[in-house]
């Protein structure tokens, strides 16, 4: 994946410090929410596939790991300002309350009844940034558990992998939507043009993957993103289908309809519900973990549906 171009004055210096041999430099506090999470964006990059012509042994440079970590502090101390239910002994049924919350704006309704083929070009577009590596940030969690927490996790993670088949990857049907739909199925070819709130839900799932104290938190993301999954994917897949997309095209979004509705009961309740038996201590995180996806999705969907009906792109320029 090549660098992207930097957005403010601490990503200038992290990716001018990346082309070079590895050193020891030091960079000032970020101007923007651009600049905050593009540079948190690239420094979590180097714990995924890298970046073309960078070192590898930046991935663990004190340079780099003291500044992701001021960075994280801040992008964690706006997080913990969401409201979190109180900690429950029944964590399953408290994610299933959460995930059935309303009034949130329905970008899932817009795409499926109003979008423009551009605008649902422009939603792969974003997604895309997760979905060529989809499931990889969970994965994290896997050698962080044990127990039918553990085996839960796997379960999803196999199906996320399709089941070691290369096709059935679902960051491999992804490709198939991009390609039916003109964009380039490159990994990482968008993170120039997203917005900071794409970013900033990517980020979130690398916060939380990279860090141990976190993995309550993980699984509370992994659980809601599963739990609000199939309807949003019926109305993409059937939005897709409204502007011509064949069964190639729609396969990743009809996948997701039948796969999720299972994993949303295993996601609660085998590995949720097992994870805080076994830690009762972080049944709070788990919690603030679905809070914060919850909260940033809506976000980021209220930001894309917002540019949309001002008729403007919701991408960089």
């Amino acid at each position: 994946m090549k660098l992207p171009s930097p957005r403010g004055p601490v990503s200038d210096a992290v990716i001018a410090a990346l082309v070079q041999a590895p050193h020891d430099f030091t960079a000032g506090e970020p101007d923007s929410d651009d600049d905050l999470h593009l540079t948190l964006f690239v420094l979590y990059e180097l714990h995924y596939r890298g970046w073309d012509g960078v070192d590898d042994t930046w991935e663990w440079h004190p340079a780099l790991l003291g500044l992701r970590a001021r960075l994280e502090a801040r992008f964690e101390a706006t997080l913990r300002e969401l409201p979190v239910p109180e900690a429950t002994d029944d964590v399953p049924h408290a994610l299933i309350a959460m995930t059935r919350e309303t009034g949130g704006p329905s970008l899932s309704g817009y795409i499926r009844g109003r979008a423009t083929r551009e605008q649902f070009r422009e939603f792969a577009t974003h997604r895309s940034v997760y979905h060529l590596r989809e499931a990889d940030p969970h994965t994290f969690a896997i050698p962080r558990l044990a127990g039918p927490a553990k085996a839960a996790l796997i379960e999803v993670q196999i199906d996320e992998y399709g089941g070691g088949v290369t096709h059935r990857m679902h960051q491999e049907m992804f490709k198939d939507t991009m390609t039916a739909l003109g964009l380039d199925t490159t990994y990482g070819a968008y993170v120039d043009v997203v917005p900071w709130q794409t970013l900033a839900n990517n980020n979130l799932m690398s916060l939380f993957g990279l860090h141990r104290r976190l993995r309550g938190a993980l699984l509370g993301h992994l659980a809601a993103y599963e739990m609000t999954s199939t309807g949003p994917n019926r109305s993409y897949g059937n939005g897709l289908r409204r502007l011509g997309g064949d069964a190639a095209a729609t396969r990743f979004y009809d996948e997701h309809v039948e796969a999720d509705a299972v994993h949303e009961q295993i996601a609660a309740f085998d590995m949720c519900g097992s994870f805080c038996a076994a830690e009762p201590e972080l049944a709070a995180d788990v919690l603030f973990g679905a809070r914060c996806v919850l909260t940033m999705e809506d976000r980021w969907a209220e930001y894309v549906l917002s540019r949309w009906a001002a008729g403007e792109s919701s991408l960089r320029s």
